[in-house]
């Protein structure tokens, strides 16, 4: 029980950390290829000037099934939300509001939780705005490495 406490704490520290990147991604996403789902791993962090950076990608909703089907079905890959199967998780992503919901998996070694974020503090699209603004008031080495490789 502590350990999935700690697990839950961690994730959603994390979550609220990166929200303005989680939902920048989103948005992107969604104006690219319209629904789908964020996926961040934690497994292969790049260490910079500017701190750690994780992998991020935005799968769109047509290349979602057989993601889920390789990825979490693969004997390593534990789904922590073990109620949450492929099914729930495609529903999530068919029903979800994109302007104000953001579908998002975080893999952790060998264990994936899955997290429908609603009711957040502010909208994919106002992430996108923030982080576009961010870019065109401060550019920098960093910020075109994140446009280009898609890092938290």
């Amino acid at each position: 029980m502590e350990q999935e406490n700690y697990l839950h704490n961690w994730q959603q520290e994390f979550i609220a950390t990166n929200l303005i990147s989680i939902g920048y991604n989103a948005w992107q996403g969604y104006l690219s290829n319209q629904r789908g789902l964020v996926i961040c791993s934690t497994n292969s962090p790049i260490i910079g000037a500017t701190g750690e950076t994780f992998k991020v990608h935005f799968v769109p909703r047509n290349n979602l099934a057989p993601l889920l089907n390789a990825w979490l079905k693969a004997p390593d890959t534990v789904l922590l939300k073990t109620h949450f199967m492929n099914a729930h998780i495609l529903e999530a992503v068919d029903n979800y509001n994109p302007e104000k919901d953001v579908v998002f998996m975080l893999e952790s070694g060998s264990h994936v939780t899955f997290f429908y974020l609603t009711n957040l503090p502010i909208s994919p699209p106002d992430c996108y705005q923030q982080v576009i603004k961010s870019w065109d008031e401060f550019p920098s080495q960093y910020s075109s490495e994140y446009q280009n490789n898609h890092h938290f």
